[in-house]
């Protein structure tokens, strides 16, 4: 039971106490969700293996030098306990291919998944506690993205980094078995290295933000079991992170409420995406799709595109003219414009290779409209959002739908055939390979399995 008068230096005793007392392991159902998201990772990562920024980070890594005991995905390379956070986590959001949390705002696994690999390849954990600090940490990551309050977004902080540097380090705290103290001393040295800004969405630096914030929640563990100093109550007070970030009076009402009833991971979910570019323009190319999938549309019969939004619900998507596929992946008309030219919206169409002449003759036709009157329906995905896309024809007919839970999204998401075949078509360069790496995951409960998909890297 949460102690009724949390107030001043409370939020951040009770949160790690509550870490602490976590046992997930007893919810098979949890579990079994565990190993679809790191399936789903590992999907991402080995998709994201060739991207010109991983070689860009090895040859700092290389430069730094360091012991090397950590795999890293798709590198057949190792790296240290914090390069190999770093290298994963930017590895994992590389392409804006992994999952996102509709409470978080943003991308759980590929923050908290490298902190736990660096753990995992140091400190002989068992399978079972990896899945298990892999759902703590979406746990404490999705509280604190209640917690925060949707200003903390819309004023450009970047959730993923900002909240996952915490959960990172709180989650490999809860692997090494860390005590209360401890615990409250990690939230501490992460909370004051949170960082992340929108601005960057669209650029390198934004996938880097994963990796920062792993590799920082990380150093947050370490700091803690050398006993540096630092506060015990960095959640907490005027000048804690809630007060600094966000709203303290709304963490109060939200953060602890009803722990682990049920799990973050499962209710709501994550979200495991079918396309590789920002989960707020999935909903518009759901719509797209479905326009061009059962009526005869014609682009160069197209007069205009309207999409119509909730107010704030394109925030994620900051480029409206992209010059490349890269920043075509926080572009909805970009997105809208390929599925309505009959291109496939595939990891090819999202590099950073400039955009073809066809699309970028067709984006000046396509338009952002925004309408509060259009009410939400409740389940909605993420809460009180939806997107329409109107196409007007030359001939003045108009075709409209409307999506408000794309596919992928909890309540319509993907099979673990879906994931299973996401996995295999990112690493059929190896045959065999996908196989051995969804049976060991299926399985993954002992020290012995946990050294198994290590190797598999």
């Amino acid at each position: 039971m949460i102690d009724s008068t949390i107030g001043e230096k409370k939020l951040t005793h009770e949160l790690a106490r509550l870490v602490l007392s976590s046992q997930p392991e007893k919810d098979q159902a949890v579990m079994d969700a565990a190993r679809a998201g790191v399936i789903d990772f590992l999907a991402t990562s080995f998709a994201a293996r060739d991207d010109e920024g991983v070689g860009k980070l090895w040859k700092i890594i290389e430069s730094e030098g360091g012991h090397q005991v950590v795999p890293i995905i798709g590198q057949k390379r190792k790296a240290s306990f914090l390069q190999a956070a770093l290298l994963h986590g930017f590895i994992g959001h590389a392409l804006d291919y992994d999952d996102v949390h509709s409470d978080v705002r943003g991308h759980p696994s590929t923050v908290i998944l490298p902190a736990l690999l660096s753990v995992a390849a140091t400190s002989g954990l068992s399978g079972e506690r990896f899945l298990a600090s892999y759902i703590v940490g979406v746990e404490v990551m999705a509280r604190l993205g209640l917690a925060i309050g949707a200003e903390h977004y819309n004023k450009g902080w970047h959730n993923t980094a900002t909240l996952g540097t915490i959960a990172a380090g709180v989650a490999a705290s809860y692997a090494e078995g860390h005590s209360i103290e401890q615990i409250k001393k990690v939230i501490g040295f992460a909370a004051t290295q949170a960082s992340g800004l929108r601005v960057q969405f669209g650029t390198e630096t934004k996938p880097l933000h994963a990796g920062i914030a792993a590799q920082a929640g990380l150093l947050a563990v370490s700091l803690a079991e050398v006993n540096f100093g630092g506060t015990a109550y960095a959640l907490d007070g005027k000048t804690g992170f809630f007060s600094v970030y966000g709203d303290l009076h709304q963490a109060e009402r939200a953060l602890l409420l009803d722990w682990g009833n049920p799990w973050k991971f499962a209710d709501p979910g994550l979200w495991f995406k079918i396309y590789p570019f920002c989960s707020a323009a999935h909903h518009a190319a759901d719509a797209a799709r479905s326009l061009m999938t059962h009526h005869d549309i014609l682009a160069n019969e197209i007069e205009q595109v309207q999409i119509i939004f909730p107010p704030k619900g394109d925030s994620a998507l900051v480029v409206h003219q992209p010059q490349t596929g890269e920043q075509g992946r926080f572009s909805v008309e970009y997105v809208v414009a390929l599925a309505l030219n009959g291109y496939t919206l595939t990891l090819n169409n999202f590099t950073a290779a400039p955009i073809s002449e066809e699309i970028n003759a067709f984006l000046p036709r396509i338009y952002r409209k925004y309408d509060e009157k259009i009410e939400p329906v409740p389940h909605a995905i993420p809460k009180g959002r939806f997107t329409i896309v109107e196409v007007e024809m030359k001939d003045g007919y108009v075709y409209r739908k409307r999506v408000d839970r794309p596919r992928g999204a909890p309540g319509n998401t993907l099979s673990q055939e879906d994931i299973h075949q996401k996995l295999e078509a990112t690493v059929a360069f190896e045959q065999g390979r996908a196989s051995e790496l969804i049976k060991v995951v299926s399985k993954l409960k002992s020290e012995e399995d946990m050294k198994q998909l290590l190797t598999l890297l």
